[in-house]
């Protein structure tokens, strides 16, 4: 496979229980040629069978560390100069299309039933939410790495983003 120009998005994942849901994310980084994958503490990382099955082989494409704990993570992130917005639906929070998003990013999405928490909250640099119109205040996950994904690559490939 040839070398691709990856996008400086990088991904943290915090204590994601389903496998599923974490080979789900992987397929779309690869799909959005992510810059890398930041797997925090319960989340599952190869090898495992369950996420290997639903990422279809986009983990031999995406770069990827296990991390311990998420807050590690995160300081790393930022000692390097990488912003980490965490996409959370808390007060505050700025829409994902009204944010602007700086280069390079890391994004950061929390267990499935919690959240993040809010002492990793606070490590963050900004929070940004989707936008619910439904009864339910959530989608899943690898659904919301979607869409955020993609309005980053969005605004970026915009004419007044590459300026």
């Amino acid at each position: 496979m040839p070398a691709i120009s990856r996008n400086p998005i990088h991904v943290v994942l915090d204590n994601l229980r389903s496998a599923f849901n974490v080979g789900s994310i992987f397929r779309t980084a690869d799909a959005g040629a992510v810059a890398h994958m930041h797997l925090c503490g319960m989340t599952s990382y190869p090898p495992n069978r369950k996420l290997e099955k639903t990422a279809l082989g986009a983990l031999d494409y995406v770069p990827w560390t296990h991390h311990a704990d998420t807050g590690s993570a995160i300081a790393k992130l930022r000692e390097e100069g990488i912003a980490c917005v965490a996409i959370e639906t808390v007060d505050g929070a700025v829409g994902h299309t009204a944010f602007a998003w700086p280069r390079p990013v890391a994004i950061v999405f929390g267990n499935e039933v919690t959240g993040i928490a809010p002492e990793t909250v606070a490590l963050c640099d900004a929070v940004v939410h989707i936008p619910m119109r439904g009864h339910k205040n959530t989608i899943n996950v690898a659904t919301a790495f979607g869409v955020v994904m993609y309005e980053i690559l969005r605004q970026w490939e915009a004419p007044a983003a590459k300026g």
